[in-house]
């Protein structure tokens, strides 16, 4: 594994990222998509690189580079296919948080495996009843001798197809809210877990999205990852991060249908002269590379105040909102009537 340590190593490493978005994941998101699941087959290759160790420490084997690192790794993986970016993000996001809050025991029994590529984790949050409004989940969790028990529902969680290890909220005081939400470690073979079926979506299948159920599964003590209320906090704490790195996700989108646009614009003869020659062909791009140009710096800004420990909180979310915006044709539409085709393109050359 390279010993990403200096500015000039990551800049070796993004290049190789670059190659293995371009000639691995590229190639095979087609398949992927066709078959709807996750990419799981080039989770060892990932592995090699350190892309599911971004942040976990060294010393627990995986890279302890900064989050801002990990918003590059994004933007350049989600050129290829957001669906797998978000897979691979949220497996890797896993070992980072094991390494970090559970007990040495538990987080030795997930993590290599997890840094290896042989094991997919996820997070799950969202149910049937509680999207948003995360302090009203409604899964249970009830004290029972030497642990938990946990009944109830989750829905909508990325990596749900696939995951092997779950960190899983629950609430232990029905009607308490924030303050009685725990953290769960779940492990997907044990009794008592139901896994559903992947969820029908328009694409990005890749994205694995699914729910699963829990009835009656057991945890231990030392499986509690989250005490009530502080696992609430810490849950949230994470949403700066999530809003960051899917903005910066965004931006890697915007950034390749620009390029596709630009390649486009060259071959296409309109009136005899490439499209490229025409001015107003030329100001619609130049506007989306200035809208991607602001979004790039707003991730950037709210990275780093991550990296800092400082409140990302509003500039997480401005440039979460602002890049999703840029991103969308069906918000774009009405203001440029080049978006539309520019989005076309990027997917049809995608093959999504």
């Amino acid at each position: 594994m390279l010993p990403a340590n200096t500015p000039a190593l990551q800049t070796e490493l993004l290049a190789r990222v670059e190659r293995f978005a371009r000639e691995v994941v590229a190639p095979a998101v087609p398949l992927w998509e066709g078959q709807r699941r996750i990419g799981r087959e080039v989770f060892a290759q990932a592995a090699a690189l350190g892309l599911l160790g971004i942040e976990t420490p060294r010393s627990a084997g995986g890279l302890g580079l900064p989050f801002t690192f990990k918003a590059r790794v994004a933007e350049c993986l989600a050129a290829v296919d957001f669906g797998f970016t978000m897979s691979l993000i949220n497996s890797g996001n896993l070992a980072a948080k094991l390494t970090r809050d559970a007990s040495a025991a538990v987080a030795q029994r997930y993590v290599p495996g997890i840094l290896e590529g042989r094991l997919v984790g996820c997070t799950a949050l969202t149910e049937p009843g509680a999207g948003s409004d995360f302090a009203a989940i409604r899964t249970r969790a009830t004290r029972c001798p030497g642990g938990w028990r946990l009944d109830g529902e989750k829905a909508w969680i990325t990596n749900g197809t696939e995951a092997d290890v779950v960190v899983l909220y629950a609430q232990t005081e029905p009607g308490s809210g924030a303050a009685g939400i725990a953290g769960f470690v779940v492990d997907a073979h044990r009794n008592g877990f139901m896994r559903g079926p992947g969820m029908e979506l328009l694409g990005q299948h890749t994205i694995g999205a699914a729910g699963f159920s829990l009835q009656g599964y057991e945890v231990t003590d030392e499986e509690c990852i989250g005490a009530p209320g502080e696992a609430f906090k810490m849950a949230m704490r994470s949403i700066n991060g999530a809003r960051t790195y899917i903005a910066a996700m965004c931006c890697g989108m915007v950034g390749e249908a620009l390029r596709v646009a630009s390649e486009y614009g060259q071959q296409r003869q309109s009136f005899g002269h490439p499209l490229a020659d025409h001015q107003g062909w030329r100001w619609r791009l130049a506007e989306a590379a200035s809208e991607l140009a602001a979004c790039r710096l707003m991730v950037a800004q709210a990275s780093r105040l991550i990296d800092e420990g400082a409140d990302a909180q509003l500039a997480a979310a401005q440039a979460k909102l602002l890049a999703t915006r840029m991103a969308d044709p069906s918000y774009r539409c009405w203001r440029s009537p080049w978006a539309p085709r520019v989005c076309a393109s990027i997917i049809r050359s995608r093959a999504i």
